[in-house]
């Protein structure tokens, strides 16, 4: 899992191309070499796969899906991708509902339930573990042909503290913030404080969406410059 990969949003509130529709969520593709993850769903299913279609891509061919936490412009098309790939495995963590986890064993492959410590989900990719926030997230880590990416759905915890996180499990930097930063309601010293954290953190690379906020995007604009991607439905990030 070394080889061409590829991350392409499939949900965001963020705006998108003609022929692809944006509503409040967000969920991802990541294709690494022969493996490809979902993570999320957004909050509409239907979106979700028109999204997909519209891009040329196929819910058949996902091998795993990664939900963050339990809210529902998160998990909104889990209905949705069981139904088009009842073949795929589910990864969630202890924070979602025991009733949803005992359904999910006869929906899918396989259920697996991170804990505290972070776990190895398959070669280069890793879950940080349930991190404590309200509501529990977990993020992804990525260290594939040489690129360290941190993503999160809507980093409640922090998007220092899960770079922090992803840093010491792979004991390198990570490149690339990927995804929610959550900073919507943050105030101009609490975005200064956000961006410098990153910076000290060895971060090189932004793509913030969904729940960042304007404001916060645009700081994260001014200080990285060409290396601050915007995010949106249709966005296709090849490394």
């Amino acid at each position: 899992m070394t080889a061409n990969l590829r991350l392409t949003i499939l949900f965001d509130n963020r705006p998108s191309p003609a022929g692809l529709t944006a509503l409040w969520g967000f969920a991802a593709l990541i294709e690494a070499g022969d493996q490809t993850f979902l993570f999320d769903t957004g909050s509409n299913g239907r979106v979700l796969l028109k999204n997909m279609a519209a891009l040329g891509l196929s819910m058949a061919s996902v091998d795993q899906l990664f939900l963050s936490h339990p809210h529902w412009d998160h998990m909104g098309g889990l209905d949705s991708v069981l139904e088009a790939n009842p073949a795929l495995s589910v990864v969630l963590h202890g924070g979602f509902s025991k009733h949803l986890i005992h359904d999910l064993h006869g929906l899918c492959r396989e259920v697996i339930v991170v804990g505290a410590e972070p776990q190895t989900l398959a070669p280069g990719l890793f879950s940080t573990g349930l991190l404590d926030s309200q509501p529990p997230e977990q993020a992804l880590i990525l260290n594939l042909g040489g690129v360290t990416m941190a993503i999160t759905g809507c980093a409640h915890p922090g998007m220092e503290q899960i770079v922090e996180r992803g840093r010491a499990l792979l004991g390198q930097s990570i490149r690339w913030a990927i995804g929610g930063f959550h900073l919507m309601y943050a105030d101009d010293a609490e975005l200064a404080r956000s961006v410098q954290a990153l910076q000290a953190l060895g971060v090189t690379d932004v793509l913030p969406t969904h729940c960042t906020g304007d404001a916060a995007t645009m700081a994260f604009e001014q200080a990285y410059g060409d290396h601050c991607l915007s995010g949106g439905v249709g966005r296709r990030l090849a490394l």
